[in-house]
């Protein structure tokens, strides 16, 4: 059984998926047409807003110069295909979308500010039915990885979960979503991700064993797979320092 875990390489593996399950080797991958709609975020914009999803609006770096003065700063600067937050640049003015860091694959994304969320989804293998979403929020995040976070039941988020999950066009696996809650209580999802989330950790801890239920379903046994997940357990990560020869 293949896991992709990092976002490199799932394109690949969600077209040559076909081929190596002839060969007995299980990809936990969602189809093409979900890796289209997670990898470039001009396209998870448009899809969804099709789906009548809030998200914040999102524009092509070179429309944007060309239409900047409509534009209300700050704004975000994020690669296109970008990942763990590589690149990504808060810009306070219209000077700074010259930089010519930004001339290549780049797009503009509305600010957010508010409470930020990480929904973690299950879908099993055979049908790609959802089972279980998780939502935890990011207390700190660091490089791109959830450094603390706490499971939180959230009716809202959740509902939103399952919206989108059953919008998908062929989710397998694990599937996250990030949102973004302001002050006023309205959500919008900022990226989705066909993969398992860098927080996953704290999930499985509070009860979704997402890799549990792959094992069981790829061994033909029967699946404990559902949404009974802890409520409020806190994950807390840190480094530590290791000496040699001192």
């Amino acid at each position: 059984m293949i896991i992709p875990t990092i976002d490199p390489g799932i394109d690949v593996y969600a077209k040559r998926g076909g081929a190596l399950r002839e060969r007995g080797i299980e990809v936990v991958v969602s189809n093409e047409a979900v890796v289209k709609i997670t990898s470039d975020k001009l396209e998870t914009r448009r899809w969804l807003d099709s789906i009548g999803i809030k998200t914040p609006w999102t524009m092509a770096m070179e429309n944007v110069r060309r239409n900047f003065g409509s534009c209300q700063f700050p704004l975000v600067a994020k690669p296109i295909k970008g990942s763990g937050s590589v690149g990504i640049r808060l810009l306070a003015n219209a000077t700074e979308l010259y930089d010519p860091v930004f001339d290549n694959g780049y797009i503009v994304q509305q600010f957010i500010s508010g409470r930020e969320y990480t929904v973690n989804m299950y879908f099993d293998l055979k049908e790609g039915q959802m089972h279980c979403a998780i939502p935890h929020r990011r207390i700190e995040v660091r490089s791109g990885e959830v450094a603390k976070g706490i499971t939180v039941r959230h009716p809202l988020l959740e509902a939103l979960a399952w919206k989108l999950g059953k919008a998908l066009p062929g989710p397998r696996g694990s599937i996250c979503f990030q949102a973004i809650e302001i002050p006023d209580g309205e959500i919008y999802v900022i990226e989705i991700n066909a993969r398992f989330g860098g927080g996953f950790p704290l999930a499985y801890r509070a009860g979704a064993k997402f890799t549990r239920w792959l094992m069981e379903e790829k061994l033909g046994l029967p699946s404990s797979a559902s949404n009974q997940w802890k409520d409020n357990v806190l994950m807390i990560r840190y480094d530590e320092a290791v000496f040699v020869g001192d």
